[in-house]
């Protein structure tokens, strides 16, 4: 079954948790254990990459040995056209839509899509929007990032990645975000769109993975909280059941 299907069955069926680990942070040997715990903790997907650079090389020591640990799918979060593995599941295939630089919409995709057509990799088309207060993947996406109560603007980039044929739209506050992304800002986007609504960055909390998840989202990413913990399983899994609780 593709990623995508299987998602989607999956979203059908109540909420999605996704975890981030970035092997830039956490080494190919740390990123396997994060993995692992979160997978035990019921992750339903692990994404893999992030904003910092990785190379091809990193991407693939640390996605064989989560593949060996791991039966969750693996998909890439790419925050250049380099961190590519043919080794993961699929990819999120993205463009990060407010960018003030040609580069995040549409030059790394054009850069990495012969390769990723030609490894026989899952693409998955997907829209990224980055909020306030950004962090370093605003930063780093010179993003004009989205304020709490830019309510129209959201809704725009959100229905254009509709109409553009997008299959899903991530709401991104910023790893290690200060504050997630509020909760009358996703129900907006949500009310627009038909496509599934990916919520992530400063999440920390099953108080506030739930808040997201009865707002609208049907997929919740956590990915620093996870990096940080003493604990991985332990401190994800109080999360991921608050999502899975929400109808």
């Amino acid at each position: 079954m593709k990623v995508l299907d299987n998602l989607m069955i999956k979203i059908k069926n109540g909420k999605v948790h996704m975890t981030l680990i970035d092997p830039a942070t956490s080494g190919p040997e740390g990123s396997a254990l994060i993995a692992e715990q979160a997978e035990k903790a019921g992750t339903d997907f692990i994404l893999i990459g992030g904003s910092t650079h990785l190379s091809s090389g990193q991407m693939d020591a640390a996605t064989l040995m989560i593949k060996e640990r791991c039966r969750v799918p693996v998909i890439i979060f790419p925050g250049s056209s380099s961190m590519f593995t043919r080794h993961a599941d699929a990819i999120f295939f993205m463009s990060l839509l407010n960018s003030m630089d040609r580069e995040f919409i549409v030059d790394h995709q054009k850069q990495a899509s012969l390769i990723v057509k030609k490894s026989g990799v899952e693409s998955i088309p997907m829209a990224y929007l980055i909020f306030a207060p950004g962090m370093t993947a605003g930063k780093v996406g010179k993003a004009m990032l989205i304020g709490p109560d830019h309510f129209k603007d959201a809704t725009e980039y959100a229905v254009t990645a509709e109409l553009l044929g997008m299959k899903i739209v991530y709401l991104e506050a910023g790893s290690g975000a200060t504050f997630p992304i509020g909760r009358e800002m996703i129900m907006k986007v949500k009310e627009k769109v038909s496509i599934p609504i990916i919520v992530g960055g400063g999440i920390r909390t099953p108080e506030a993975a739930r808040n997201a998840a009865e707002a609208g989202a049907d997929i919740v990413v956590t990915g620093t909280v996870a990096e940080r913990a003493e604990n991985v399983f332990e401190t994800l899994k109080p999360i991921i059941d608050s999502i899975k609780n929400v109808k």
